[in-house]
């Protein structure tokens, strides 16, 4: 049997993570989003030698600096639109297609993502880690309100 004090912390903690989730989940993918977006535009994202790679397979035409900073800049947006609920239904279908872009690597770029199967490099788990994200945006979606027919 749980304890009193268990059972206060218990209904704290849930109390909390109801009221304030999606906030916390809006704000995380601002920082993260923002943030990644940033170091491209900078010129000192550590993801810039994937993202280059990558685009000299898919679009060979468009200057590596160009694209850094074009998709740093729409990182930058996704993020922003994040913070604002009345958005969500913009901000989530340019979050699946940026979600898509950044998959590409796991079949354009395997020696790149892979050292062995299922064994992924530091830039496959960079890769791998946006699951936790579309999880996220599900639970965001979860909690939208239906459009009337």
């Amino acid at each position: 049997m749980p304890t009193t004090l268990v059972k206060k912390i218990d209904r704290a903690l849930i109390g909390f993570s109801q009221h304030h989730a999606l906030q916390l989940a809006r704000f995380a993918f601002f920082v993260v989003y923002f943030w990644f977006g940033i170091l491209k535009v900078l010129a000192v994202s550590p993801a810039s030698p994937l993202v280059d790679a990558l685009l000299a397979v898919t679009m060979p035409w468009i200057t590596t600096t160009t694209f850094n900073v074009l998709f740093g800049l729409f990182e930058m947006a996704i993020g922003t639109l994040f913070l604002f609920h009345k958005c969500d239904r913009v901000t989530l279908p340019v979050f699946v297609a940026h979600i898509a872009m950044t998959m590409l690597p796991l079949f354009l770029l395997p020696r790149l993502i892979w050292t062995a199967p299922f064994v992924p490099t530091l830039e496959g788990q960079y890769i791998l880690k946006n699951l936790v994200l579309v999880a996220l945006a599900a639970a965001i979606v979860s909690r939208m309100k239906k459009i009337d027919a």
